[in-house]
């Protein structure tokens, strides 16, 4: 499966690389907070990745609307959830824009933890359209560890643990992303090799119980061994000149708005 995906081109935009606080804090004068380089401002973490004339939405967190004007993202085929974390679900309203602007249902693919959260928490999501399209429609596909196919494209969820939750990561093609992670289980290490692009979840310097730190996120890049490695869902805490200084050639800070584009085809 992963040999017949990684011939395709695939665009990754990073909407936001913060984490649930976003950059700059509330109240604070740290670095990265009064720094006037845009490369600091980190709304929540989201991207958008697109593939075979497709455009796939990861996770709605509570800037989507502003992150999808900045980057002019005006349709989506589908979301793909991570988790239910309100920094990654909490802008699911947002959908409605696009469920307007296509005038159809927007397909959502996520575990059964994910799937459950958004049942209890929107449920009006999951109603049927009326004629002025005012809220979001939405069909809702449970997936797992098995790959699944949107039209000609090949997704692979990446199963994760964060904290004590089962979690997905995305893979397409040749590129993978993966937050909020605290550990990769090994059948998933399988899923994640021959990466060119790895976008991965690097939450502080100290260590945390639900994220991997600095440290952590180098040590599974080197494991890994993605040919380039993007470091996302970063405190304030992680000034972008500070850290960039200290990272392997192969790896760098993401940043809002960085683009890129593999094409193996």
């Amino acid at each position: 499966m992963l040999g017949a995906a990684s011939s395709i081109c695939v665009e990754t935009i990073l909407l936001g690389v913060g984490s649930s606080g976003g950059s700059p804090a509330l109240g604070c004068n740290c670095p990265t907070c009064v720094s006037t380089d845009p490369k600091n401002t980190r709304t929540r973490a989201s991207a958008v990745m697109r593939a075979g004339g497709k455009t796939f939405l990861i996770d709605t967190g509570p800037d989507l609307r502003g992150q999808a004007l900045r980057e002019q993202i005006l349709h989506v085929d589908a979301v793909l959830y991570t988790h239910p974390h309100a920094d990654h679900l909490n802008g699911i309203d947002d959908l409605r824009a696009f469920c307007w602007l296509q005038k159809a249902a927007l397909p959502v693919y996520g575990n059964r933890l994910m799937l459950g959260h958004i049942r209890e928490r929107f449920p009006y999501t999951l109603m049927k359209p009326n004629e002025f399209w005012d809220k979001p429609v939405l069909t809702i596909h449970e997936v797992d560890a098995e790959a699944f196919q949107v039209g000609d494209v090949t997704i692979q969820p990446i199963p994760l643990i964060h904290g004590k939750w089962p979690i997905l990561g995305w893979r397409i093609g040749n590129v993978a992303y993966l937050t909020d992670v605290s550990e990769i289980p090994e059948a998933s290490m399988a899923l994640l090799q021959d990466l060119d692009v790895l976008f991965l979840d690097c939450l502080r310097t100290k260590p945390h119980p639900t994220h991997l730190s600095v440290e952590q996120s180098l040590q599974i890049a080197a494991q890994i061994g993605a040919k380039r490695t993007v470091l996302i869902h970063m405190t304030h805490e992680l000034e972008y000149h500070a850290l960039s200084q200290t990272l392997p050639q192969n790896i760098e800070v993401g940043y809002d708005g960085l683009s890129i584009t593999i094409n193996n085809s």
